[in-house]
């Protein structure tokens, strides 16, 4: 029973950062689960060819790849706090790191390494519910976008999706912030975003919440 619970603590805290072998692989995993609802999410927002663009927790860097080849004359880059996930997402993107129109660094949502006003989009697939501080998080990617600039938060985990009975204990066990969709719309409206759009796909338990820094506003 103790081994169990053991392996059940390691495999969810690997979800939340992933660390060493076991971290790696769990990254190019995710970088296959995730890419359906990543397409489906980023079809919510209108991407440039010239954007420059933020993708926070960007995990084995599937969707960084994805951007990369969207915005197609911009620059696109990726933060993580897990070593791990950054290694991966640095070789899954060799070869737009090389021509030097990807950036992947380590670091923390809460301290984003960036100036003021730097981003046309920010998108966070799978991630925003593991935020330290999610009310505080939001502001500060609100600080790294340009005025009129888009965060795009993708998922496909939130309250009232389908079965979600099975998912409240593993979101419980994983310490994350599980929210319902409404409770998406409240969160960024209150850190100061506006027109902000929540979309879901009922059948295949997929959200996505789209808000804009408005074009005056002061971080």
């Amino acid at each position: 029973m103790a081994i169990g619970v053991a392996v059940v603590l390691l495999v969810t805290g690997q979800c939340r950062k992933p660390a060493w072998w076991l971290g790696r692989l769990i990254a190019r995993t995710m970088n296959v689960q995730h890419s359906g609802v990543t397409d489906w999410g980023l079809g919510h927002v209108l991407l440039e060819k010239h954007f420059t663009i933020l993708d926070v927790g960007c995990g084995g860097g599937r969707t960084i790849d994805k951007l990369a080849s969207l915005a197609s004359e911009g620059k696109v880059r990726g933060i993580d706090h897990s070593a791990a996930s950054v290694a991966t997402a640095r070789s899954t993107n060799a070869r737009w790191i090389e021509s030097g129109r990807v950036e992947i660094r380590q670091g923390s949502v809460s301290r984003l390494p960036f100036a003021d006003g730097t981003f046309d989009v920010v998108t966070a697939v799978e991630t925003h519910y593991y935020w330290p501080d999610l009310a505080a998080d939001l502001r500060e990617v609100l600080r790294v976008l340009k005025p009129g600039g888009r965060l795009v938060i993708i998922a496909e985990t939130y309250r009232g999706r389908r079965f979600d009975a099975l998912y409240r204990p593993a979101m419980a066990l994983l310490r994350a912030t599980y929210l319902t969709l409404e409770q998406h719309r409240e969160r960024l409206a209150a850190a100061g975003y506006s027109e902000v759009e929540v979309f879901e796909e009922k059948s295949k338990g997929w959200m996505c919440a789209v808000g804009r820094r408005p074009a005056s506003s002061a971080v």
